[in-house]
C-alpha cells in the first residue's frame, strides 16, 4: 500500500516565497509548479485541484557496472529497459486525461496523442493512478533520436506508476499487474536478479549495445525503492552524434564525459578493440558537423526539422508556443501545419545560432587567429 502524502499549503507557500514553486498556466490548467528540488519534493511536481501529481526523482548514472551493483544496491532488483525517448507522467484530472512533462507542464503532443498511445479506460477503474512513461520515436518533437524498435511516428511505455498524493512507486508485482490486466505498453523487463549476476546482465547489456539500444534502469525490490542506471556504448555515440550542432552551446565535459562513459563500457564489458568502434566514435562527431556545413552551404543556416502529428490543430499551435518559451539557445522556426489523413502534420525547425553565427563567418572567409 502506497503512502499518502498531501502537501499542505503552508509548505506550498514557503515552496514559493523561495522561489523553488510557481503558479502556472499550461494546457488550459491553472495549477503550482514545482519548478526545482524542494525539501523532499522532487522537480516537476504539480498540485492541480488540491491533488499532487509528485515528480519524477532523478536517477543516478552507474559507470561502473561490477562495483557499482554493490555499492548502489543492497538486495535483489529488477532490471528494466532505459528507452530513448522522453519522460511523461499520464493521469486523469476531473474527465481530461492529461501528460504532464519532467518539469511539470502539460504536454500539449503527448496528451493530444494519448487515445493512440494507451487504453485511458484504465483511469475509470484506477482514478487515482499516474503512469510514469517513456514516448519514444522519429515523429517526436523533443529530441533527434529514437530507439531502433519505433520506425515511424511515436510509441508510449510505461515503466512506473504512482498514486496521486503518493511520492512512492507502485511495488513491482503490482505494477507488472496491472500492465498485464489492462494490456498496458510496457518497457522490457528483462527479470530479477541478485547483485552477483553479472554475467546474465552484461549480456542483456552487450545485446541492447548491439541492437543500438539505450540501456537498463535497476530496481532494488525493497521498501527504500532505490534505483540507478546504466548505458550503452551506442547510447553514448547517439548522445553525441544528435547534440553536435549545439556543440558550441554545451559544455567540453558533455562530449568528454560521453566518450570516457564509452570508453568504460568497451572495457568492462570487453567488447572487440575494433576498427568499426574507432570509426563510429570519430563518425558520431564528424558526420554531423560535415552535415552541418554542407546544410549551411546549401540553406544559408543549420537546423533540424520535427515533424509530428496531431488530432487536434490547436494543439500544435500550443506545442510552438511551449517549445518557443522553453528553447533556450535554439530558435523554433514553424514551417507549416496541414491535414494528414485524420491527422494534422506539423512541421517546425530548431535553429541553432551559435554554430549558424560561426559557419556564417567562417564561410564567409573571415580569418581566426588561434
Amino acid at each position: 500500500m502506497t503512502t499518502k502524502s498531501v502537501i499542505n499549503a503552508d509548505r506550498i507557500q514557503q515552496a514559493m516565497r523561495s522561489g523553488k514553486a510557481a503558479d502556472t498556466e499550461s494546457g488550459g490548467l491553472r495549477y503550482v509548479r514545482f519548478v526545482h528540488d524542494f525539501e523532499d519534493i522532487a522537480r516537476g511536481t504539480v498540485i492541480l485541484h488540491n491533488q499532487a501529481v509528485y515528480g519524477y526523482p532523478a536517477i543516478g548514472r552507474l559507470l561502473a557496472l561490477r562495483t557499482g551493483l554493490a555499492k548502489q544496491l543492497s538486495g535483489p532488483f529488477w532490471m528494466e529497459e532505459k528507452i530513448d525517448g522522453f519522460n511523461i507522467r499520464v493521469t486523469r484530472i476531473q474527465s481530461s486525461t492529461i501528460a504532464l512533462t519532467r518539469g511539470g507542464y502539460v504536454c500539449p503532443f503527448t496528451s493530444d496523442r494519448l487515445q493512440d498511445l494507451l487504453d485511458t479506460s484504465i483511469f475509470d477503474d484506477q482514478p487515482d493512478l499516474v503512469l510514469c512513461a517513456e514516448v519514444a520515436g522519429p515523429d517526436n518533437p523533443y529530441i533527434e533520436s529514437a530507439p531502433p524498435f519505433v520506425s515511424e511516428d511515436v510509441k508510449l511505455f510505461v515503466f512506473d506508476m504512482m498514486r496521486r498524493n503518493s511520492p512512492r512507486f507502485l511495488p513491482q508485482n503490482e505494477k507488472m499487474q496491472l500492465i498485464r490486466r489492462y494490456a498496458l505498453p510496457s518497457v522490457e523487463i528483462f527479470g530479477r536478479f541478485e547483485i552477483g549476476d553479472i554475467a546474465p546482465i552484461s549480456s542483456i547489456l552487450k545485446r541492447l549495445d548491439e541492437e543500438g539500444r539505450e540501456g537498463a534502469v535497476f530496481k532494488e525490490d525493497s521498501p527504500r525503492q532505490r534505483r540507478t542506471k546504466h548505458v550503452t556504448g551506442s547510447a553514448n555515440l547517439s548522445d553525441i552524434r544528435t547534440s553536435v550542432y549545439s556543440l558550441l552551446d554545451l559544455s567540453p565535459e558533455y562530449f568528454t564525459n560521453r566518450m570516457l562513459r564509452l570508453a568504460l563500457f568497451v572495457e568492462e564489458q570487453e567488447l572487440a578493440d575494433s576498427e568499426d568502434l574507432n570509426r563510429r566514435a570519430g563518425a558520431a562527431f564528424l558526420d554531423g558537423l560535415t552535415g552541418a556545413i554542407r546544410q549551411h552551404r546549401r540553406e544559408g543556416r543549420v537546423a533540424h526539422r520535427f515533424r509530428c502529428r496531431f488530432r487536434n490543430p490547436e494543439n500544435a499551435r500550443q506545442l510552438i508556443l511551449y517549445l518557443k518559451q522553453a528553447a533556450g539557445h535554439v530558435q523554433i522556426v514553424p514551417r507549416e501545419l496541414k491535414p494528414d489523413g485524420i491527422y494534422w502534420r506539423l512541421e517546425f525547425d530548431r535553429i541553432y545560432p551559435s554554430l549558424n553565427g560561426l559557419l556564417s563567418d567562417w564561410l564567409a572567409g573571415k580569418v581566426v587567429f588561434d
